[in-house]
């Protein structure tokens, strides 16, 4: 913590992320790969081919952690039930779950990956 705390206080004024919050090292997240974080809510951050996405960790069926399912390509299994969610967009891709997930926008500042706020789910929740 004491390096992204470091960062933090050397990084300029960040307008475009509106409460954004430094979380862990990208470089901690190998490819295919996943770290939980909490903040207002336990948040999964996913490693994609290089590209993070941030997505509220409970599954939307029955509360599980996604952080603790399987990821293959876009969609995270969550471990309880086998729901898939599309790490992108929040978006269900296998029931039992019907309702999709939020999502965070992630930037990455010098290794640092940043969470914002939650975006709108798909199909609307916030």
């Amino acid at each position: 913590m004491e390096l992204i705390d470091q960062a933090v206080t050397a990084l300029p004024a960040l307008p475009a992320l509106t409460e954004a919050r430094p979380t862990v090292r990208a470089s901690d997240i190998p490819e295919g790969e996943c770290a939980r974080v909490v903040l207002d809510v336990p948040i999964a951050i996913f490693n994609v081919g290089g590209v993070f996405h941030a997505i509220d960790d409970t599954c939307s069926h029955q509360r599980a952690s996604l952080s603790e399912g399987w990821l293959e390509g876009h969609l995270v299994e969550c471990p309880l039930h086998s729901s898939c969610f599309d790490v992108r967009n929040g978006e269900v891709h296998g029931l039992p779950a019907t309702k999709p997930v939020r999502v965070h926008q992630v930037t990455v500042i010098d290794d640092v990956i940043w969470v914002s706020s939650p975006v709108a789910a798909a199909g609307g929740e916030s």
